[in-house]
Parts: structure tokens; C-alpha cells; sequence
């Protein structure tokens, strides 16, 4: 990236503001890691959750002034939030976070920022407010093609120090996940974490107790997922399996693999938080522009307490420099 792509900051929205998203993003600046960033919320929430100083800006290019937190407030975001108690479900949390999504979005689309950085969102909130994603990863998708007749496929990637995994269903219930376990899905899952890194080895668990046992527990691994290994390897995608999902990610933490394609929501994030949240980013690849996130929620039993720990959102922001930069 040229230097004037450097300069264009970091756009981290706030979240639900009733959740520790403005808390972790006021310790993150305390600790000195959002000098390249810009965050987009309510300066009154931020102020609740600890923050010294704001500055509002117009321009996300303009610099801040010393130990000031530079915030771009969206011309349509709900007022009074700040008024709102911490760790409850509130319909204007969820629009006004879905506000600053959107704003967001718009200001990377527009050259105006090199990454996005979202802090947590509670799905409830939003689904209060009427806003028709069950959660981050659907709504930037539908975002970032406005008006296309379809959106661009995406996939979730939680990673930390040990393990990657990526995902080819996400945010359904079981039964639909596993019927959304196709040929197409699990192919295509495979071409974006091939675009995301060219020379990962990636390791694609199964959908069955032991990859169907031959058939015995399913076969899905048959006539699914073996198949779409197959087409992946033949376009020159370093991909293997299907393997056990109850082995695989010890496989690649031990560094056989670089990657595991899991089928399904907790298939795959289970043996990433089980390594601790603390670490865990969440990236979503297929995106025409870089967007992280910390791995974990709202945390609405802590929310208003300034006790939780920024250390996900940290290595959030500095995941997206490092994809940014690529």
C-alpha cells in the first residue's frame, strides 16, 4: 500500500451501545492503539463508557489533536442513546448501530478509510429495529453491492495465533445449515479462502461424526463435500479431506494445516474460542474492502462496568493493517 493509503484511517463503529463496544474501543485508545483510527458513533455513549476527550470530525483524514479519540458522528444516527442503560436489548441501540455500519461502509467505499473495525452488536437489538440482518457479516455483504441482483459471496474467518478456520454456513439454525451444505457452497468456500491466501494448506473437516464413516453416518461427505475437493484441487487450491471434525483442528494447530473450511457455525468456532477469546478475530473474506471484528459479543452481564478486556478488538485493529496493507 502507497503511503496516502496509510494515511486513510481505521473506521471502528461503535456497536450496540448498551454492550462493552464503546468500552473496549475507549481502553484500546488508552493503550495507544487507535492512533490510526477513526471511530464512528455517538460522542455521548463514548464519553459514558470512559473517554477522556472526542473530537467530532467531518473528514476521517483530518489528524486529532494529543490524546484526543477523533469520532465521526453519521447524520441520521438516533439520539439519546447515552441515556439508555448498559445490558439491555434496546430497538435504537440496534438502529443506531446498524447506522454506523452503514456510514462506515460508505466512507471505505468512497476512498475515505483503508479498513473497517466493527465493535459488537447484539442480533436482538436489531431484529428489534427492523433491520433485516441477523447479524455483521449479511448486512456488509448486502452493503457492499447496493442495488446487485445478487451480493458478493462471502465467508466468516475467526483466526488467532494457532488457528484459522473459515465457514461455509454461518448465522441459521442447524437444520438449514446442514441442507445449505452444497457442492456450489462448499466450492465456493474454498475459491474465497483460496483469494484470501494463495498458499494456504486448507484442511476441509467433514459435516458427520468421523466424515460419515464411509457412508455409515451420512453421506454428505460422499457426495457433497469429497466431490467439491475434487473440482477445488483440479483449479490448483491446496485443499484435502474431508477429515473428522473432531480431529482436524488439533491437526492443523500442530501446523499440518493452515487452514480448516468447517460446514457449520459451531463446527468451526467452537475449537477457536475454546483457545480463548481474548485473541480471536472474526474477518469476513470476500468483501471488496478489509473488515475484522473482536471475537465475541455484546457482553451485556459487564456492559457499564469498564471491565472488559480490549485485547480482542487490539488484535482486530491490528489484523486490518496487516490485510489493508496487503
Amino acid at each position: 500500500m502507497n503511503g496516502e493509503g496509510l494515511r486513510k484511517p481505521l473506521l471502528v463503529t461503535m456497536g450496540d451501545a448498551a454492550g462493552i463496544g464503546p468500552e473496549i474501543i475507549v481502553a484500546a485508545f488508552e493503550r495507544g492503539e487507535m492512533a490510526d483510527a477513526v471511530v464512528v458513533g455517538d460522542p455521548a455513549v463514548l464519553r459514558r463508557a470512559g473517554s477522556p476527550m472526542t473530537v467530532l470530525f467531518d473528514d476521517p483524514a483530518e489528524t486529532p489533536p494529543p490524546g484526543c479519540l477523533p469520532l465521526l458522528v453519521p447524520p441520521v444516527l438516533p439520539g439519546g442513546l447515552a441515556e439508555l442503560p448498559p445490558g439491555r436489548i434496546d430497538a435504537r441501540n440496534g438502529a443506531a448501530a446498524a447506522c454506523c455500519i452503514e456510514h462506515a461502509v460508505r466512507l471505505v467505499q468512497s476512498g475515505r478509510g483503508r479498513a473497517i473495525v466493527t465493535a459488537p452488536i447484539h442480533k436482538e437489538a436489531l431484529a428489534a429495529a427492523g433491520v433485516d440482518y441477523p447479524g455483521h457479516t449479511e448486512m456488509l455483504q448486502a452493503l457492499a453491492a447496493p442495488g446487485a441482483a445478487a451480493p458478493p459471496p462471502v465467508r466468516m474467518m475467526l483466526a488467532n495465533e494457532e488457528l484459522r478456520v473459515v465457514l461455509v454456513t454461518i448465522h441459521q439454525s442447524l437444520r438449514r445449515a446442514i441442507d445449505g451444505v452444497t457442492f456450489d457452497a462448499v466450492l465456493e468456500t474454498l475459491r474465497i479462502a483460496r483469494r484470501a491466501g494463495s498458499r494456504w494448506r486448507i484442511a476441509v473437516a467433514g459435516l458427520n461424526p468421523h466424515a460419515g464413516e464411509g457412508g455409515l453416518f451420512g453421506d454428505e461427505e460422499q457426495r457433497i463435500i469429497g466431490p467439491a475437493i475434487q473440482a477445488a484441487r483440479l483449479e490448483g487450491i491446496d485443499a484435502s479431506g474431508p477429515y473428522a471434525p473432531d480431529t482436524v483442528f488439533m491437526r492443523a494447530r500442530r501446523g499440518e494445516f493452515d487452514l480448516v473450511v468447517a460446514m457449520t457455525h459451531d463446527h468451526g468456532l467452537i475449537p477457536v474460542k475454546y483457545l480463548g477469546v481474548e485473541q480471536g478475530v472474526n474477518v469476513t473474506l470476500g468483501l471488496p474492502f478489509v473488515r475484522t471484528s473482536p471475537d465475541h459479543g455484546t457482553a451485556f452481564d459487564i456492559a457499564g462496568q469498564r471491565r472488559a478486556d480490549p485485547a480482542s478488538l487490539i488484535a482486530a485493529l491490528r489484523m486490518a493493517r496487516r490485510l489493508a496493507a496487503t
